[in-house]
C-alpha cells in the first residue's frame, strides 16, 4: 500500500509540474504568436496608410517598429501601454510623444518577454524606431537607470527627441509589478548634420 501511495504521489507531482510548465510556457507562446500577427498588421498599416488591427477583436494597433538587428530584436509597438495590450507587445505610454515626433517617446513592455533584452543594453548601443509613415530614427543608448515605479519624471518631455524604454525591475522577480522600474534612455543619432 505504501508503494502505491508513493507512486500516486510521484505521478501527481509530475502532472503538477507539467501543468505549471505549460502555464508558464503559454505566456511566452502568446507573446511570440502575437508579434507574428502584429508584424502582418504592421505591414498592412504601412501599405494602407492607417491603423490596422492585428485581429478583429483587438482594442489596439501597431504604431511603430523597434529593432536592433545585431541583437535579433524586431518588435512591433502598440498604440497604448495598458496591461491588456502589453501582453502582446510593448506599447506607447499615453501622453508621451508619438514615434517619429520631437519629444520623449516612452515605450513600456514586460520584463520577462519583449523587453527582457533591456537588461543587457549598454551605453552606445544603437536601436531604430520606425514610425507608421515609414520614417526611421536611429538612437544610441545614453544611460540605464533603476527608479521608483512612481517616478513620473521619466515621462517628462525635455523638448528634445528622446526614446525611453521602461520595464519592471528586477528582471527575475517572481511577482509581477513591484516598486521599481528599469529605464533605458536613448537619444537620436545625428547623421551629416541632421537627425537620422
Amino acid at each position: 500500500m505504501k508503494q502505491f501511495r508513493a507512486r500516486l504521489l510521484f505521478f501527481g507531482l509530475i502532472l503538477l509540474a507539467v501543468g505549471f510548465g505549460a502555464a508558464a510556457g503559454r505566456i511566452y507562446l502568446k507573446a511570440w504568436l502575437a508579434q507574428r500577427l502584429l508584424h502582418r498588421a504592421w505591414a498592412a498599416t504601412q501599405a494602407e496608410g492607417g491603423p490596422v488591427k492585428p485581429w478583429p477583436w483587438a482594442d489596439t494597433w501597431p504604431i511603430a517598429r523597434l529593432s536592433m538587428p545585431g541583437r535579433g530584436i524586431d518588435l512591433i509597438v502598440l498604440a497604448d501601454a495598458s496591461g491588456r495590450s502589453m501582453a502582446f507587445g510593448p506599447g506607447l505610454v499615453a501622453g508621451t510623444a508619438p514615434p517619429g515626433a520631437v519629444g520623449n517617446s516612452v515605450l513600456s513592455g514586460h520584463r520577462d518577454t519583449q523587453f527582457r533584452f533591456l537588461k543587457d543594453l549598454r551605453p552606445g548601443e544603437r536601436m531604430r524606431l520606425e514610425a507608421a509613415d515609414g520614417s526611421q530614427r536611429d538612437y544610441a543608448v545614453i544611460e540605464t537607470l533603476i527608479v521608483d515605479a512612481h517616478a513620473v519624471e521619466i515621462l517628462w518631455d525635455t523638448g528634445d527627441a528622446e526614446l525611453t524604454l521602461v520595464t519592471c525591475y528586477p528582471f527575475d522577480a517572481i511577482a509581477p509589478g513591484g516598486p521599481l522600474r528599469y529605464v533605458v534612455r536613448a537619444s537620436p543619432l545625428a547623421v551629416e548634420g541632421r537627425l537620422r
